[in-house]
C-alpha cells in the first residue's frame, strides 16, 4: 500500500492530499530508510518514522486497512512506540 494512503487510512492526516505533501517532502522514513514519494509502498512489519504536530511519531504497521474507517479501525492498523511513556498529542 502506499504510504500517502495508509497515513490518510489510519486517520495519521485529514487529507490524502496532506500525506502525500508529508511523504513528498521527505521528511518520512520507513525502516530508516528516507523517502521522498508519495507512491512509496509500505507492508506489515515497517516502521514508519515522521514529525507530526511538532513531535516525532514512530509507527509500527500491524496490519494494512482496507479502507478509511473509524478511529477505533484505524489505530487497530499501527502500534504506536512513543519514547519513555510519551503520548502523542492528538
Amino acid at each position: 500500500m502506499r504510504i500517502d494512503k495508509f497515513l490518510w487510512f489510519v486517520r495519521i492526516t485529514k487529507t490524502r492530499a496532506d500525506a502525500a505533501v508529508i511523504a513528498d517532502s521527505g521528511h518520512i522514513r520507513i525502516d530508516g530508510r528516507r523517502i521522498d514519494r508519495a507512491h512509496a509502498l509500505v507492508k506489515p512489519g515497517d516502521t514508519i518514522t515522521m514529525p507530526i504536530h511538532d513531535n516525532i511519531r514512530v509507527l509500527r504497521i500491524d496490519h494494512l486497512p482496507h479502507r478509511r474507517g473509524p478511529p477505533v479501525e484505524a489505530c487497530g492498523c499501527y502500534t504506536d512506540m512513543a519514547v519513555d511513556g510519551a503520548r502523542p498529542q492528538t
